[in-house]
């Protein structure tokens, strides 16, 4: 047994689908649980999310071998800081935060002398909340752990291990690199989809009726994106601030090189980088990471 105790701190998608998944694939895990909304943790209790739901962070955590935290990656300085007296000394504390620095150095400052070994699962849906968990989540995704310097190998093979087994792949990554790779893969890809449906919301001579009777398939895709809960992604910008910044400047150097391209007529770099990207596309799908069929592989009566 990997552990046979495990805390998941935040009942929300992420959350909730980590302690569906140990419940498939750890049998003899038992898992507690706290979410700050009692709202969440009666929703909790209710699909049966964890095996017991607390009414304190403390309690949760109390006899825990593993501590993973589900919450907003703004916020895990304060959640950390809740369980620092009720917190077993040898207990290993991960995450599943999508920016990791700002991450690492929260969790390290409130829990000074843990055993910390940061981690991200790229795995989500638009949905949020208790009711969007499902089991499977994570599997045949990336888990990148992104463990300090100082961290004990021992630790970083038994979260390994631990990911593993609910069926993701593990891949160990320095922090700042994962924030840098990750600006590019997902947290770009979310500012532009929230900027393209606000720009659509914003325009005076389109109404917002027309926008959305008339959805293509790629604005209708950024408007999934753009679903996505709107505190953690808010938290995301403000914690990665840096990397998002940097990649941001180097998307707004080819987005003018582009404009300059339809400007000037070159359908020549037009099609050059058009079908650059779609080589791109196709590894994504060769490796997995998405649905090769028509329409992304949705049947017709899905929204």
């Amino acid at each position: 047994m990997i552990f046979r105790r495990i805390a998941v701190i935040g009942l929300g998608l992420l959350g909730g689908s980590v302690g569906l998944a140990v419940a498939e694939n750890l049998p003899g895990c038992t898992t507690t649980g706290f979410d700050a909304d009692p709202e969440v943790r009666r929703r909790a209790a209710i699909r049966g999310l964890v095996s017991r739901v607390c009414e304190t962070a403390a309690e949760a955590v109390a006899e825990a071998e593993l501590v993973i935290f589900c919450v907003p990656v703004g916020a895990m300085g304060a959640a950390a800081s809740a369980i620092a007296g009720a917190l077993p000394k040898d207990a290993l504390v991960s995450d599943v935060g999508s920016s990791k620095a700002a991450v690492t150095e929260a969790l390290r400052a409130a829990l000074p002398g843990a055993i910390v070994v940061p981690a991200h699962p790229v795995a989500g849906t638009e949905r949020s909340g208790p009711d969007a968990g499902f089991a499977h989540l994570f599997r045949h995704r990336w888990c990148i752990l992104t463990p300090p310097d100082d961290a004990d190998p021992a630790a970083v093979s038994r979260l390994a291990a631990f990911w593993e087994a609910l069926g993701a792949n593990v891949e160990i990554m320095d922090a700042a690199h994962h924030d840098l790779v990750l600006a590019v893969t997902s947290h770009i890809p979310h500012l532009i989809a929230y900027t393209i449906v606000g720009t659509a919301s914003d325009l005076e001579d389109v109404t917002r009726s027309e926008v959305i009777k008339y959805s293509a398939g790629g604005f209708r895709d950024f408007t999934r994106i753009a679903a996505s809960d709107p505190v953690m992604w808010r938290d995301v910008f403000l914690t990665n601030r840096d990397a998002v910044l940097e990649m941001l400047g180097r998307f707004t150097e080819d987005l003018t090189a582009l404009q300059r391209a339809i400007r000037r007529g070159d359908g020549a770099a037009l099609h050059d980088l058009f079908t650059r990207t779609r080589d791109i596309r196709r590894s994504i799908v060769e490796q997995g990471q998405d649905d090769a069929r028509p329409d992304f592989g949705r049947s017709d009566h899905e929204d």
